[in-house]
């Protein structure tokens, strides 16, 4: 997350939205953004995401139509992910 959020603004200048999502209750997320000086949304998941998308540490790039364009497992590079969106 942190590396997510040493880059925001270069997700901002190509107009993409980082989205975290972990299956914990809202107020754990508050504690961990404030922890980490996040300023990305924390999606509190009730199942639904992760019984759709799968759970892990995965990083789904979807373009505005909702197709996903890529996936990685784990961590990706920042400025690979940041020219994946270049292409969209």
């Amino acid at each position: 997350m942190k590396a997510f959020q040493s880059d925001i603004s270069d997700f901002a200048k190509l107009d993409a939205q980082v989205l975290g999502v972990s299956a914990v209750t809202l107020q754990t997320h508050h504690e961990f953004a404030a922890e980490l000086d996040l300023s990305f949304p924390l999606l509190a998941d009730d199942g639904s995401i992760s019984a759709q998308y799968g759970s892990g540490r995965v990083t789904y790039l979807i373009d505005r139509t909702s197709v996903i364009r890529m996936i990685c497992q784990g961590m990706p590079d920042n400025a690979n992910l940041a020219g994946e969106i270049e292409k969209l």
